[in-house]
């Protein structure tokens, strides 16, 4: 059924040539004008439903828009090219795998595979883990890949001798990548960049394909995704892009703000739209989350006018601790229950960082309110589902050396890792893979059961890679995890964690069937694709009666009735790291945007006095900056009231005597957060955090120079200045 737009949404949609730009403020329909614009080209425009391409940034807003598109047409099946850019780029980089000299039975390495493989890398590079870790390594050459700086560009760059190291790193890790047969995130949108370049007869065929693009959440774009629109719209030039430059928050990983703010510069007789009627929050909310994002510099003009009411101003509360910030939301929590009739799953709880959410958890499970954390151990990312996605995995691509060494003693088979070194120097010797090496095991130094495990490994997956054009892909999984021996472990384990182990590899195969049932015609490569691309809120379950507990980033794209945003302590949101770029305070800021704009009708936010952070350290600090950048007359502050005093018990609420309780910063000696301190070397600076009391106390200061020192006070010989 087709939902009324309003005027400016109207416009956007009937808009369909040329370049297009719609500014969509928080709660805005984008969605709504997006899916709207698809159903006028088709019926319309006369455009094919084959000719759209339309880009989003996770699968669930893909399938939510395809359904949509789907129920406007009145049709159960849409021929649209509909998903995220890494889901497109790589069914592209198959299509044309052969074509460029790519075999089509590529692994895609997920952040794990890929912290594995540094491992490797690191250890044949004798490079110590103090040096450089796997996941240090991982982050910092991904942003050099959506960079596009290639190995030998960061190489010649090179200043210090961690740079150089950490080149050298990149270098042999794409080498190895290739001898693997495999790509990361990051090659997905580098390598159709590739072929476009070489190959123009393959560009034209894909600009002659999509004659119209849609791309949602712009503003979170990087370098490589920019140029592939570029080269897919330079024909005809139609693309629709819409975003929201203060919901911009992926900087750290590559997303450049300035696609969006140059949009119109880039693509000339550009039409540009704003959309600013909200239909999610009440004007406080927006009015507030306005007030903190107008503080940046970089960022387009827009005024959010709400079409639900003025609503209520946001609830600030002070806590002493961590502890009491998640008491605090029990309380508030319950008090909403009760005096408003509110489910669970109305509740939304946000954090700046996954750490914050063990004490929220504690809390939440000692008063037994249900939650769902995203954000922890995926379905495939536990132990046993990725040790059975190993078999799959290597069954397809017999290069994928890290799937072999995952599984290659699993289940145990005698094989360790002096056998392993062993079968890896022979391969490096011969020049041979190191799956062929298994079958020359009788040739490797090593006793004959270990020799006669690796042949039967060896025989194993040769076997079922064979049978890859024989059997479906439900059929071959679950007779080769049957023949591995994998369920026949567990099944037979008289460990009580390898129940749920052995439950969780029948889900995975049930999991297998039903991606073929949903799928006709699909193979084992499509499904281990969609595992591998899957992110955490694509398992999200927004059906379920239980409090959300995310990051901030995490929530992007939500909404809620009610929304607690904790840890606003300077230093924390934002982050202490920030302080001295104006870019990243920036993303900060528009973060906290994000994390308010999530709530329809109620938000709470929480600091805390006294932290425990930094390895254990108590440590003292101050509300966030961006609180004070809101003005008073959209905050409500309250008094703190201890969830100890009131419990639920199978959703009901049971009263206790209430404790009232009001808190203030705490100091250690003569010194406070915010004092300002002269250093006989440093100069002046400003107390920002303070842990430790008597002869341990310490103080972390910035200096006016921007230089940060942790001092200890008893030998730092500060002077307070007034």
């Amino acid at each position: 059924m087709k939902t009324k737009l309003n005027k400016v949404q109207k416009l956007a949609v009937e808009a369909i040539k040329g370049p297009v730009l719609i500014f969509a403020g928080a709660g805005s329909g984008k969605t709504k004008v997006l899916t709207e614009k698809i159903y006028h080209l088709i019926k319309i425009g006369k455009l094919k439903p084959e000719n759209i391409l339309s880009v989003t940034f996770t699968n669930k807003a893909a399938k939510e828009m395809k359904t949509r598109v789907m129920s406007l047409l009145k049709t159960n099946k849409l021929e649209v090219s509909l998903g995220t850019f890494h889901s497109i780029c790589a069914r592209l980089i198959r299509n044309e795998a052969k074509e460029i000299g790519l075999n089509p039975q590529f692994a895609i390495y997920d952040t794990q595979d890929q912290s594995d493989l540094y491992k490797v890398v690191l250890k044949e590079l004798n490079i110590p883990k103090d040096v450089i870790n796997s996941n240090q390594a991982r982050s910092q050459i991904s942003l050099l890949k959506n960079k596009m700086i290639t190995p030998n560009d960061k190489l010649k760059k090179a200043r210090t001798v961690f740079e150089k190291r950490l080149a050298d790193v990149y270098k042999v890790y794409e080498e190895m990548l290739r001898q693997n047969n495999a790509l990361d995130f990051d090659d997905l949108l580098l390598y159709p960049l590739k072929i476009f370049e070489d190959y123009p007869k393959i560009l034209a065929k894909y600009q002659n394909l999509w004659k119209y693009v849609l791309v949602d959440e712009y503003q979170d774009t990087n370098k490589p995704q920019f140029l592939f629109l570029s080269f897919i719209t330079k024909k005809h030039k139609n693309i629709c892009v819409v975003g929201d430059d203060d919901q911009s928050i992926y900087g750290w990983r590559g997303a450049d703000i300035t696609n969006i703010l140059n949009f119109e510069r880039l693509f000339p007789n550009c039409k540009t739209f704003t959309l600013e009627e909200n239909y999610r929050s009440t004007q406080q909310i927006l009015d507030a989350a306005t007030a903190v994002v107008s503080h940046n510099e970089k960022r387009a003009e827009k005024t959010l006018i709400a079409n639900n009411g003025e609503g209520e101003p946001l609830v600030l509360i002070e806590t002493k601790d961590e502890l009491e910030e998640a008491d605090a939301i029990i309380s508030a929590l319950e008090k909403e229950i009760k005096l408003h009739k509110r489910t669970f799953s109305h509740f939304s709880v946000l954090y700046r960082t996954n750490a914050q959410s063990r004490a929220l958890e504690d809390s939440f499970r000692r008063t037994g309110i249900p939650y769902n954390l995203v954000g922890s151990v995926r379905f495939y990312e536990r132990k046993e589902v990725k040790d059975a996605l190993g078999y799959l995995k290597l069954v397809i691509n017999l290069s994928d050396t890290i799937s072999l060494r995952r599984i290659i003693n699993f289940p145990p088979r005698g094989i360790g890792m002096k056998t392993m070194d062993k079968c890896v120097a022979k391969a490096e010797k011969e020049s041979i893979s190191l799956f062929e090496v298994l079958k020359r095991s009788k040739q490797l130094a090593i006793r004959g059961k270990q020799s006669d495990s690796l042949l039967s490994f060896y025989r194993l997956i040769k076997k079922y890679n064979g049978l890859q054009k024989k059997l479906n892909a439900s059929e071959l999984s679950r007779s080769l995890i049957e023949e591995s021996g994998i369920i026949k472990y567990y099944r037979e384990s008289q460990e009580i964690e390898n129940k749920d182990r052995y439950e969780n590899i029948l889900e995975l195969l049930n999991s297998i069937d039903e991606f073929c049932l949903k799928n006709p015609g699909s193979t084992l490569s499509d499904f281990l694709e969609e595992v591998s691309l899957l992110t955490d809120i694509d398992n999200w379950n927004d059906s379920e009666n239980r409090v959300t507990l995310m990051t901030v980033h995490s929530s992007k794209g939500l909404e809620f009735p009610v929304v607690f945003v904790s840890g606003l302590d300077d230093g924390l949101f934002p982050l202490f790291r920030t302080f001295d770029s104006q870019d990243e305070l920036e993303e900060e800021r528009r973060l906290f945007y994000v994390a308010v704009t999530r709530a329809k009708q109620k938000v709470f936010l929480l600091y805390a006095t006294n932290r425990r952070r930094l390895g254990g350290e108590n440590i003292i600090g101050l509300p966030s900056r961006f609180i004070a950048e809101i003005p008073n007359e959209y905050l409500e502050r309250v008094d703190f009231q201890s969830a100890l005093t009131r419990r639920i018990v199978g959703g009901k609420l049971k009263k206790q005597a209430k404790l009232r309780v009001r808190r203030t910063v705490t100091t250690f000696d003569d010194f406070k957060v915010g004092d300002v301190v002269e250093h006989a070397i440093f100069g002046i600076g400003k107390i920002m955090v303070l842990s430790g009391t008597g002869e341990n106390q310490r103080v972390g200061v910035v200096f006016k120079d921007g230089t940060k020192k942790k001092l200890i006070v008893k030998y730092a010989n500060l002077t307070k200045q007034n």
